[in-house]
């Protein structure tokens, strides 16, 4: 599976859950029962979103944002004109529903009919929230490699706990991938972003509901992200190695949107929802000691993964990856205390939830207990 190349007048486009032509050129198939969502890659494809808007027929967006994003919203504010009603800047990790409520005020006092999300996650879940709940067309601008503007799930943070559902209502109408944006993504958020977006892949592969469709896109992810990473290490400047990565993640976020997740992600809703730890940090450390717990029951997984990887061994491949990219490896570096650990254990195994091996109280205390040191997983 090849990606093509892509200029700035020649951004890729698709029909979601249709023929996709662009990345890939796969055609998606039933299985993942959902509405089509529009998709443009490419370089400078920022500059289409007015007429991305006009194509869902809406005439007063909201754009949404982080206070770290004000200026790119404001960009897309004056790239949409008078379309553009009105900019909300408040989007914070896991999207607390008292920062929806606020935002849904701000839209219903600028009488907006859909909403405009530039950022990463973070951004994104906010729209997701308020499109859904009032039910207005959402464009999603991403700027990192997080994949939920794939998927037609929400995770929303209510009381200290993280809560997740999922509806045809809730996935984006558009997304637009610009490669230019993420040229100045500090180093610091690319390496754990990006592998944010192999873990969906990652999970993917060991997913009982997998196939053949979403095995071919999660290794090509695994692929792409793990040689983006490598090149932009090498030159920061490289628009190839961008791509790769943004390539890779569209494709791990179309797994994540179209399986379930097992116990990665339900480890870091739990550490992130209750113990506030940072989104992709969060998976950086976690997802090869899960990776390890997991191979017994998912060798096949791990294999194809590690070969991916020009590996012998999945989970210390993900480990080293990331320590060799300057990427976070232990819970207690991001904010994670001892003490939290058995609760946390307690929350994650409170809820049934697909994986491909059993989840017991005492394994997941241990495998927190050496994610909180950053010990070295153990060889298969």
């Amino acid at each position: 599976m090849h990606r093509p190349r892509v200029t700035p007048d020649s951004p890729v486009e698709g029909r979601y859950g249709r023929e996709l032509s662009g990345p890939g050129r796969r055609r998606c198939g039933r299985s993942f029962r959902r509405r089509p969502q529009r998709i443009v890659f490419g370089v400078g494809t920022i500059a289409t979103v007015s007429t991305e808007l006009d194509r869902l027929n809406v005439s007063r967006a909201v754009v949404l944002s982080t206070p770290r994003h004000r200026d790119l919203a404001g960009l897309v504010a004056d790239l949409l004109g008078g379309c553009a009603v009105g900019q909300f800047h408040g989007a914070v990790p896991h999207t607390p529903v008292e920062v929806t409520e606020e935002a849904l005020e701000f839209l219903r006092n600028r009488r907006g009919d859909a909403v405009v999300s530039i950022g990463g996650g973070s951004t994104t879940g906010l729209g997701k929230a308020v499109a859904s709940r009032v039910g207005i067309r959402h464009l999603v601008i991403p700027t990192t490699y997080a994949g939920s503007e794939l998927t037609p799930v929400l995770g929303e943070t209510s009381g200290g706990e993280k809560t997740t559902r999922s509806g045809a209502e809730i996935l984006p109408n558009t997304v637009i991938y610009d490669i230019q944006l993420t040229a100045t993504l500090p180093w610091s958020i690319t390496v754990p972003s990006a592998i944010n977006a192999m873990a969906h892949a990652v999970e993917a592969l060991y997913s009982a509901e997998s196939n053949d469709h979403t095995d071919g896109m999660a290794l090509q992810a695994v692929r792409s992200i793990d040689k983006g990473l490598h090149a932009l290490h090498e030159d920061r400047e490289c628009v190839d190695a961008r791509s790769d990565l943004l390539y890779g993640a569209y494709l791990a976020g179309t797994c994540l949107g179209a399986l379930p997740m097992g116990l990665h992600h339900k480890l870091c809703h739990v550490l992130g929802g209750t113990f506030t730890l940072p989104h992709a940090p969060t998976h950086a450390v976690v997802l090869p000691y899960v990776m390890a717990y997991n191979e017994p029951a998912a060798l096949g997984a791990m294999s194809r993964i590690a070969e991916a990887l020009g590996s012998e061994h999945a989970p210390r491949a993900v480990q080293s990856l990331t320590r060799d990219l300057g990427g976070p490896t232990a819970l207690r570096d991001i904010g994670f205390a001892r003490a939290d650990i058995g609760r946390a254990a307690e929350l994650a195994v409170s809820r049934p939830y697909p994986n491909p091996r059993e989840v017991t109280l005492d394994a997941i205390t241990e495998l927190l207990q050496q994610a909180f040191d950053g010990n070295p997983v153990p060889p298969g």
